[in-house]
């Protein structure tokens, strides 16, 4: 079974392009997903700068592609569900290049829009980290 499924932010904006055979869209990008470190080993880890998070690339195809470049942007949070692949080619340069990428068949947006101005980063919510979840007064309810 080959199924990986991946919380991370994005490194970089989508890069949109589309097969000259078909129009296929196929967008790519690369997300950091945090290693789960202990506080001293992630601290320690820091202070030698070395990385604690895993950097990896996804491939998106068709109408999730198109979504993902035109609502996605570095450093938004998302969910990637797909499958693991790896591949060579010829680099202009003759040499061959291997690449393991997950190519992804679901993107769950986490973040939309500029968090700085909205309720998703409200301290005095009940819902902390929840996107439209605030406090309402019981003034505010209409029965």
């Amino acid at each position: 079974m080959n199924n990986v499924i991946l919380i991370g932010r994005l490194t970089r904006d989508p890069e949109l392009r589309f097969l000259p055979v078909n129009g296929t869209p196929v967008s790519t990008f690369s997300i950091a997903v945090d290693k789960q470190l202990p506080k001293e080993k992630k601290q320690e880890m820091e202070a030698k700068g070395q990385p604690t998070a895993d950097f990896i690339n996804i491939v998106v195809w068709g109408k999730q592609a198109e979504n993902c470049a035109n609502y996605l942007a570095k450093g938004r949070l998302v969910a990637i569900q797909g499958r693991l692949q790896s591949r060579s080619y010829e680099a202009k340069d003759g040499t061959r290049r291997y690449v393991t990428e997950v190519v992804a068949e679901r993107v769950q947006f986490l973040e939309w829009g500029d968090n700085k101005n909205s309720d998703f980063n409200d301290d005095n919510s009940d819902f902390p980290g929840i996107e439209g979840f605030h406090n309402v007064d019981d003034d505010d309810i209409p029965f």
